[in-house]
């Protein structure tokens, strides 16, 4: 791997060390990357904020689409201390990234008290098996926002 990749990886390993020496998250840094240039960074910001969500990669993505103006990062790619988390991987699928490189893996998360195996486990599970209730409300008047949907000439599809 060449010099340039690796210092994007530097960076977020950076970004990461910072945020745990300052306390104000989690030990997760990510940089998503177009061309040569660095488009977003992020953090975990999840305790700062109170923000479930405010995952490295999350933050990273939310900052590259605003820089760049649009919802989708094809042609970019991420850099992330630590293999993405369900939610994360979930993000990063609808953005549309080309690659992720990750420095640590899900179990040395695990190890560090950062376990989301039982999110994996959760996926494979039926509605009805999840440990969170999942109950059925009012779809036929949900299903009228997806008929406008499919007739509105406003529409943006991703």
């Amino acid at each position: 791997m060449s010099a340039i990749p690796n210092s994007f990886m530097e960076r977020a390993i950076q970004l990461s060390l910072e945020n745990v020496r300052s306390g104000r998250g989690g030990p997760f840094g990510a940089v998503i990357v177009q061309g040569n240039e660095i488009a977003g960074s992020g953090v975990n910001s999840v305790t700062g904020t109170n923000d479930p969500t405010a995952h490295a990669e999350v933050m990273a993505i939310r900052e590259a689409c605003q820089r760049l103006a649009t919802f989708q990062l094809s042609g970019c790619q991420m850099y992330t201390t630590c293999e993405p988390c369900p939610m994360c991987l979930g993000a990063i699928y609808w953005s549309r990234l080309d690659c992720v490189f990750y420095g640590s893996t899900r179990e040395d998360a695990a190890e560090a008290g950062f376990d989301d195996a039982f999110i994996y486990d959760e996926l494979c599970r039926s509605r009805a098996g999840r440990t969170v209730r999942m109950e059925p409300l009012m779809r036929e008047q949900t299903l009228e926002a997806f008929r406008e949907w499919k007739r509105s000439g406003l529409k943006i599809p991703y």
